[in-house]
């Protein structure tokens, strides 16, 4: 999610919820509270959202590593068979005809 739509959003929900919270207390320094405290509630889970999004593409970086030197190692171990043989696709079992 992109920041502008986030901060659309933010000053959305914190307006929609001053004009409820001053229809509900009828009070201007109790609505300012409240939604000064829903901010601060927004901003903390935007913020564990931004980590969680974080550490998610760490881990899909992670595999794609390991994928990428499983390439290159069955790549490499192509250079050291009998002449004559094929290579194996990686993920792809032998024939069991001869």
């Amino acid at each position: 999610m992109s920041f502008l739509l986030f901060l659309r959003g933010f000053v959305g929900v914190l307006v929609a919820f001053a004009l409820a919270s001053y229809a509900i207390t009828q009070s201007a320094w109790t609505t300012f509270i409240q939604t000064l405290i829903c901010a601060v509630v927004i901003q903390v889970g935007y913020f564990i959202a931004i980590l969680f999004m974080v550490w998610r593409s760490g881990e899909t970086k992670k595999r794609g590593e390991i994928l990428a030197r499983g390439e290159n190692t069955a790549a490499s171990a192509t250079d050291i068979r009998p002449k004559g043989e094929t290579a194996q696709l990686p993920g792809v079992g032998r024939s069991p005809l001869p």
